[in-house]
């Protein structure tokens, strides 16, 4: 790796270069160094060496693992096979370097997508969900090949088989992909009466997935293999399951914990008391200490969300408030006044609001 150039470098552009900045300056230097048009010994190599630049930095995944790593981070990572020297010339100026040009490679099936809904409790301790997503498949009366049945292709006559045509330009003479058969050599004839020649037909597909425990919001489950088929043989794309959690009428999540607001009366937060908490498992009793204040977070370790690849368990926490009474009876107001007799009259102010009491305990959750 050590006696390549920096990709910037060969583009000679910036770091932070645009996409269509990155574009621009791999036109202008692709037509600077064409071999068929610069004789200089040393242009196809340059020319090799800008494909291979642009083809990293025009690619959004490929270039952040450059950014980051340099041509170390493109080390296995999969490039595609069928775009070669003169694939990404064709692209722009739509004609090739010239000389024969080989059929196409075998290419992956594009993934898909699928947004699948759960309960709260479904994304927390997992499931086995039943989903049905549309793809395309090699038709069942043609076999993938686009004829009717009894019918062949027949040779292009644009290009004679061929699948290549040449073009007279101001750089001289170019071979491009025949537009008549896209480089495949045949058109069909007679196309198939029920993917209409293009030897795919879109079906229904029914599976059943197993969602695993812990996942959140915007999860993604890869289940491979289950994406559109490939392009001449290649292998199908993957399927994509991102998760959607319905809200619960009690709990929240943070991360692995599960928070539960709780409003308990003055004389169990003074007094204390020992309360019915509901969890996604049931109900547990917890212990409310005596002279608890409003904000005071209590855990039920091991109760929260499981976690995705190792063992254990978040914790519930509960945040405590003080329901103060609206309406009190009579009985009620005098034993109220008999209790504000014995507190007094004296109030302290507070340094720091209630809000931001409950800020801090939510930001460092310490009991």
């Amino acid at each position: 790796m050590a006696d390549k150039r920096d990709y910037y470098q060969v583009l000679e552009v910036d770091r932070d270069a645009s996409p269509d900045s990155i574009r621009q300056a791999y036109r202008r230097l692709a037509k600077k160094y064409h071999p068929d048009i610069n004789n200089q010994p040393e242009a196809e190599g340059r020319f090799k060496e800008i494909n291979e630049a642009y083809a990293v930095l025009s690619d959004e995944e490929r270039r952040a693992a450059y950014d980051r790593f340099g041509h170390a981070g493109l080390e296995g990572m999969q490039f595609d096979s069928d775009f070669g020297l003169g694939d990404i010339f064709e692209q722009f100026f739509g004609f090739g370097m010239g000389g024969p040009r080989r059929r196409r490679a075998p290419r992956r099936g594009a993934n898909l997508r699928y947004d699948l809904s759960l309960t709260f409790g479904e994304a927390v301790f997992g499931a086995e969900k039943e989903i049905e997503f549309n793809r395309q498949e090699i038709c069942t009366r043609c076999n993938g090949g686009g004829s009717e049945p009894g019918t062949s292709p027949v040779r292009c006559q644009n290009c004679n088989g061929t699948g290549q045509v040449k073009q007279a330009t101001f750089f001289g003479t170019m071979v491009r992909t025949c537009p008549t058969c896209g480089g495949v050599g045949e058109t069909i004839s007679t196309p198939c009466h029920n993917c209409r020649g293009r030897g795919l037909e879109r079906i229904n597909i029914q599976k059943t997935i197993t969602i695993p425990a812990g996942v959140d919001e915007g999860t993604q489950i890869r289940i491979s293999g289950e994406g559109e088929p490939g392009v001449n043989n290649g292998p199908h794309g993957d399927l994509y399951v991102v998760i959607r959690v319905k809200p619960h009428r009690y709990f929240r999540r943070r991360n692995q914990d599960i928070l539960l607001d709780l409003a308990i009366n003055i004389a169990q937060a003074t007094l204390g008391a020992q309360v019915a908490v509901p969890t996604l498992e049931g109900d547990e009793m917890l212990t409310i200490p005596a002279g608890t204040q409003p904000g005071k977070v209590l855990r039920l370790k091991g109760m929260g969300v499981p976690y995705l690849r190792r063992n254990g368990r978040g914790d519930q926490l509960v945040l405590i408030s003080v329901e103060i009474p609206t309406s009190p009876t009579a009985e009620q107001r005098i034993l109220l006044e008999q209790l504000a007799e014995t507190l007094g009259t004296e109030v302290r102010p507070q340094e720091r609001g209630f809000l931001d009491t409950i800020k801090d305990m939510f930001g460092s959750l310490i009991d």
